[in-house]
């Protein structure tokens, strides 16, 4: 009796390594999406977030043992509009497996870039987070066995109760701005500009995705706007270096602060959307304001 248990004990540890172990009944491309979708889904289902923290979901590559999990599972939830560049063929290849996949963005309202190509940062605005969340109840209820539609929604309904609660508090820290002007590493603060009436000057690199690079005229043409528009700090994502915002800066002779923000990912310092979105808000405040200058 015991060699038999042993041996089946082996062969589980064996199929666990190779991927035929318990599937994740949902899978989440990003981690900030995994935060939402953890908060909807409770214990009713097993949840694997694809990236972890601190990635930049523009760049990020998706192992085997991840990219089987995506073919195992029941429900893929991704962000969609084109911002997980390096997983979109894995989500693909899910779907055509049978896997039912949600692109959240594409349900939210998303807004344009300038050049006409959809915005896919719509996390920024709490309000369009709370969207998010409906969408992912309804997807969980209609596409994952054995969950408790009653306690989905329920769990829905008390994290949407939360992101109201941020979006006031926000709401009321903006207010004090007297400037809302905005300079950031990439275009990632559409939505919230929208929702908060700030005004986008413009981005080190002059897209929606950190894997352009911007021109020598580009860094001109914006450091020329900044030093016009008198802004006093360049927000810079903490998955990316700031490298390039500071030779702007540096070159142009600009006098602004480069502020650190967690805007793409959660991180250690910020490790869930409601936290990463207030630490946000209170860096672009005080990194508008003028105490922070010298």
């Amino acid at each position: 009796m015991t060699i038999r248990l042993t041996l089946l004990a082996l062969l589980a540890g064996f199929l666990t390594a190779c991927g035929a172990g318990p599937r994740a009944e949902v899978v989440v491309t990003t981690n900030i999406l995994g935060d939402l979708t953890r908060a909807v889904v409770g214990d009713q289902a097993e949840v694997e977030v694809i990236m972890g923290r601190n990635a930049d979901p523009h760049s990020f590559g998706v192992s085997a043992q991840q990219a089987a999990s995506m073919e195992r599972a029941r429900l893929i939830v991704s962000n969609g509009l084109g911002l997980e560049e390096g997983v979109l063929r894995h989500v693909e290849a899910a779907r055509e497996r049978g896997v039912a996949v949600l692109a959240v963005g594409e349900g939210v309202g998303p807004i344009r870039y300038r050049d006409g190509g959809l915005d896919p940062h719509f996390w920024t605005d709490p309000a369009r987070a709370a969207k998010a969340v409906d969408l992912i109840a309804s997807a969980v209820i209609d596409e994952v066995d054995g969950v408790d539609p009653a306690r989905v929604l329920a769990n829905a309904a008390a994290y949407r109760a939360q992101l109201g609660e941020l979006d006031a508090w926000m709401t009321r820290r903006f207010a004090a701005l007297e400037r809302r002007a905005l300079v950031t590493n990439h275009h990632v603060f559409g939505y919230l500009a929208e929702r908060y009436d700030f005004e986008v000057i413009g981005a080190v690199i002059p897209s929606g995705t950190t894997l352009a690079s911007p021109s020598a005229s580009d860094l001109k043409e914006l450091a020329d706007a900044v030093r016009r528009a008198g802004v006093p700090a360049v927000f810079a994502d903490s998955s990316q270096p700031d490298r390039l915002a500071r030779v702007m800066a540096e070159e142009a002779g600009l006098d602004v602060t480069i502020v650190s923000l967690d805007s793409e990912s959660l991180t250690d310092r910020a490790p869930t959307y409601v936290q990463m979105m207030r630490a946000n808000t209170t860096a672009i405040v005080d990194g508008l304001s003028e105490k922070v200058r010298k």
